[in-house]
C-alpha cells in the first residue's frame, strides 16, 4: 500500500484517548460550516494534526474566523460554534 507523503502527523492522540486521523476532518471543500465540522478543524488544530496555516489554506478560511472559531471553543466548548448561539457566546468582552 502506498501512502502520500504529508506534512505533520497522520493521527494524534486526544485526551479522551481517542484517535484523530485526517480522515476524521471535513472535505477540504467544506462550504457550508456546522459546528461538528468547526469543532473537527479546530481540534485538529489544538492538537496538532494540522497547523492554523494549513487549515486557513485547505478550507478558505481567514485567519480571525479560524481564530474565533478556537476562542470561542476553549470559552464556551463546542455549543459556542453553533450559528443559533452566536449573541449568548460571542459578545464583546468588557475590559
Amino acid at each position: 500500500m502506498y501512502l502520500k507523503k504529508i506534512d505533520g502527523p497522520r493521527a494524534v492522540k486526544l485526551p479522551d484517548g481517542t484517535m484523530m486521523t485526517r480522515a476524521d476532518l471535513p472535505p477540504a471543500e467544506t462550504r457550508r460550516w456546522v459546528a461538528s465540522r468547526k469543532a473537527a478543524v479546530v481540534r485538529a488544530v489544538q492538537f496538532g494534526l494540522l497547523t492554523s496555516e494549513q487549515a486557513i489554506e485547505r478550507y478558505a478560511l481567514s485567519a480571525e474566523e479560524l481564530m474565533s472559531w478556537v476562542r470561542a471553543s476553549a470559552r464556551h466548548g463546542e455549543e459556542a460554534l453553533k450559528a443559533t448561539r452566536v449573541q449568548k457566546f460571542r459578545q464583546p468582552e468588557v475590559e
